[in-house]
């Protein structure tokens, strides 16, 4: 027996269906990966074509109406909801109640927004069924009803109390997504994000990420605060093998040409071989030796191990090395590149067994130590990002010819200095350095910046003067203070209370 045509909406509803309904909405908020509301972001519903702006909160809003047909209307056979009509359900308080005259059963099915199914009965006849096992968050969902081929979607919204329901209150057809539907954002400054859809109303936050802007190039040089550059030793087991131990570090030899070479070294307590560190190069001065840069007892010339700067590596972020020169007299050359010749192979050295950060190697010294400091500067602007030299002078020196390139390159000289000229330091080392160190111009080429003169302590204390029309990725800094041959420079007290080390920290951290 041919199954009696099904009525699924009571006049009532038909009446109330007869209007203008969302058929789906589609809502949310657009921020960046921090939170922040993203404003004017383009949403787009692609196989719709439908797209939305997102407002000064982020939000934003797509739906779309849909005109229900009478049945009785000449257009019926391009809208068929009511001849698929399949019976009478309604939803309150959480109880389902159905009727229809069909010797069929009905299918109902419920899914949730995101389109996961909930629920799932057949019912015979007509009664009610208590749906709170299976529906117990507010939000909106999807009921699909069907008897034999025929079939209706619809949506309705409960409050926590069931109190939406399907038929006469709710209403609103549901429009399937097309296969392959998805939802497009697109913000200035942001990578563009496509989410994939499986239903037509849902809600959705977004989180777009910032465009990172490619890293910019130079002619010469890194960018401040690059990231590391690692060397061809990271991730690989250090080869050399010490001469012996020393208290904060370890002893070393290299072959230079006919000569062997000592250093020492001391690696950070984690050092992490997959990691990239920094590397300070301590160059001694005359009446010392490398091993006293590792350790020593405290004086006004070795404070802490490094120039104290192995003291303010709270981090760990450093490799210390202090190489010997020939002697303890003069310890570094005079007359020839052989202390070149040496950094170069221990810098390269030290690059294939460590990881190293080749973008951040550092240099300092004092007086005879600042004298071999401000001599590699010269020609080790591409392997050196920075040095930073105490009591330096021009003469008594090996000085090669200047490659002409610019280096980061601070000073810190006693104007009462009676063995190293202040004037020299000021009117030669640092005159130097300025001519390279100008503002790249348009073709990326330094200029010319000595004419620059700095500004000088006065009184008491010390006046520590950043040059202005340097390029800002190759600083200059220029420290006068009242005192005397001594690189632990302080304003009061004695040597116990030096600024130096900070102030030498601080330059290099900028890096």
């Amino acid at each position: 027996m041919r199954a009696k045509s099904l009525s699924f909406i009571s006049a009532a509803c038909i009446a109330a269906l007869c209007t203008t309904s969302f058929a789906y909405t589609i809502s949310g908020t657009v921020s960046d990966e921090e939170g922040k509301a993203i404003k004017d972001a383009s949403v787009s519903l692609l196989k719709e074509g439908k797209t939305a702006t997102t407002d000064d909160q982020g939000k934003f809003t797509i739906h779309e109406d849909e005109i229900v047909t009478p049945p009785d209307s000449p257009d019926v056979a391009i809208h068929p909801a009511f001849r698929n009509s399949v019976g009478y359900v309604s939803i309150n308080n959480g109880i389902l109640s159905y009727s229809q005259s069909s010797t069929q059963p009905v299918q109902v099915k419920i899914f949730n927004s995101l389109g996961n199914q909930i629920f799932k009965k057949t019912l015979q006849g007509s009664g009610t069924y208590d749906l709170s096992k299976g529906i117990k968050a507010q939000g909106t969902y999807f009921a699909q009803v069907s008897v034999g081929s025929a079939m209706q979607k619809f949506k309705f919204t409960t409050n926590g109390s069931y109190g939406g329901s399907l038929g006469m209150h709710a209403g609103s057809l549901m429009k399937d997504a097309q296969a392959g539907e998805a939802i497009r954002f697109i913000a200035e400054g942001f990578d563009t994000l496509t989410v994939q859809l499986g239903t037509l109303d849902t809600t959705l936050d977004v989180k777009l990420k910032k465009i990172e802007p490619p890293a910019p190039t130079f002619k010469f040089g890194y960018a401040l605060k690059n990231d590391p550059t690692p060397s061809k030793g990271c991730g690989t087991t250090s080869k050399l093998q010490k001469t012996k131990s020393v208290e904060n570090g370890d002893r070393f030899e290299l072959r230079v040409g006919s000569e062997n070479r000592e250093y020492f070294l001391t690696l950070p307590k984690n050092y992490d071989n997959k990691k990239p560190y920094k590397l300070l190069f301590a160059m001694h001065c005359m009446g010392s030796n490398a091993e006293d840069f590792v350790h020593h007892s405290p004086d006004q010339d070795h404070p802490s191990p490094y120039y104290g700067q192995q003291k303010l590596d709270t981090k760990g972020e450093f490799i210390f090395v202090s190489p010997r020169g020939d002697t303890d007299g003069m310890p570094w050359s005079v007359s020839s590149d052989k202390d070149h010749k040496f950094i170069n192979q221990l810098l390269t050295t030290l690059e294939e067994n460590y990881c190293i950060d080749t973008s951040r190697v550092f240099m300092t010294g004092f007086s005879f130590g600042a004298m071999v400091t401000n001599s590699m500067a010269q020609d080790m602007q591409d392997r050196l990002r920075a040095v930073a030299v105490y009591a330096t002078a021009d003469y008594n020196i090996y000085l090669p010819k200047n490659k002409g390139l610019p280096i980061a390159w601070m000073a810190v000289h006693g104007k009462n200095d009676g063995t190293c000229q202040y004037n020299r330091a000021r009117d030669s080392a640092l005159k130097r350095i300025l001519k390279n160190n100008g503002k790249a111009d348009a073709d990326g080429n330094f200029t010319d910046a000595s004419a620059e003169k700095p500004k000088e302590v006065g009184g008491s204390g010390h006046l520590c003067y950043d040059f202005t029309t340097v390029d800002e990725r190759f600083p200059v800094k220029f420290c006068s203070w009242n005192g005397p041959h001594q690189w632990t420079a302080f304003d009061n007290g004695n040597w116990q209370n030096t600024w130096v080390p900070e102030e030498v920290h601080k330059f290099f951290d900028q890096f």
